[in-house]
């Protein structure tokens, strides 16, 4: 059986999740992030997230060489940054305030959490790659999370 592609993306548009920037700095000190949907936990023990990269996408290359990555969850407020994120600018990282993990890798004021990650496996899959990394620092805030929903952004009114 065969899904049409736009009834699979609608469908799946039917799951609300919340809104990464996965961050690296390549060998250069350059900065690089991406908006990033479609992550979640896969382990406590040890602490496993995976996200997965469409082969595409600009970062996609540079994850397969780089070991360490940073991921801020966005909170509420934070539209436009996953916006800025899921664009084609040059510049991204230019007038934003961020620190730097231990790693070195841009961790994004306001966020709901910061995780600072070791990637562990890549696995190919479809057009995408699944990037498991381990966790080795997190912190998190209280606020309420951004969510992307149907193709566009979304609040959590509670």
């Amino acid at each position: 059986m065969t899904i049409d592609p736009d009834t699979f993306r609608a469908v799946l548009g039917r799951f609300a999740s919340g809104v990464t920037i996965l961050t690296a700095r390549d060998a250069a000190g350059r900065d690089h992030g991406m908006t990033v949907s479609a992550f979640c936990s896969a382990s406590l023990d040890p602490p496993l997230v995976l996200a997965c990269v469409d082969r595409a996408a600009r970062m996609h290359d540079l994850l397969l060489d780089l070991d360490r990555v940073g991921i801020s969850i966005l909170a509420s407020g934070q539209e436009a940054l996953a916006r800025r994120f899921a664009e084609l600018e040059s510049d991204r990282f230019e007038g934003l305030g961020y620190v730097r993990g231990e790693s070195g890798v841009a961790l994004f004021d306001g966020a709901l959490a910061h995780l600072e990650c070791r990637v562990r496996d890549r696995y190919p899959a479809g057009d995408h790659t699944i990037f498991v990394c381990e966790v080795q620092r997190a912190v998190a805030r209280q606020d309420r999370p951004l969510l992307y929903y149907r193709g566009g952004y979304a609040q959590l009114d509670r």
